[in-house]
């Protein structure tokens, strides 16, 4: 993916209301997420300029906290439970079955910026194992060709 120009205007009127508040970094940090899909560094460094804080202690903050992400994701976030149930459930399986339909491995985003995949601890649907999340809807019970459909009518829809 081709870096773009982050536009920091953007922060601007969460900075406004809690720029000076103090214990207030991670709704700045939640916001700036929401604002550019992930915290780029040039977000970091102007809350740090607006809040007085090290941008170094941002950083603790931010990578202290699994929500954050420091690089774009793509427009299908994939979120694979690699809980006690689901692994007993062959999460694994179908996570060979995203690497292979997609060609990605766990912390990568498929050349089209369509997919990403993340491999979390837990996703709290036990009963529904193996799970997974893309984006806000939960997807369970799978099996390969569960997934690789699901992946498929998703690559189909964004194209």
């Amino acid at each position: 993916m081709d870096k773009q120009q982050i536009d920091l205007s953007l922060l601007d009127p969460v900075l406004a209301e809690y720029g000076k508040v103090k214990g207030s970094l991670i709704t700045i940090l939640q916001n700036a997420q929401d604002i550019y899909g992930y915290l780029p560094k040039e977000a970091i460094e102007r809350v740090s300029e607006e809040t007085g804080i090290a941008a170094s202690e941002i950083l603790g903050v931010a990578t202290f906290y699994t929500q954050f992400r420091f690089a774009p994701v793509g427009k299908y976030l994939i979120m694979l439970c690699q809980g006690t149930a689901c692994h007993v459930n062959s999460s694994e399986l179908i996570l060979q079955t995203i690497k292979d339909e997609l060609k990605i491995e766990d912390g990568q985003t498929t050349e089209d910026g369509i997919f990403s995949l993340k491999c979390v601890a837990c996703l709290g649907c036990c009963s529904l194992s193996p799970v997974m999340m893309i984006n806000e809807d939960t997807y369970g019970s799978l099996t390969p060709d569960k997934t690789r459909k699901i992946l498929r009518e998703l690559r189909e829809a964004a194209v």
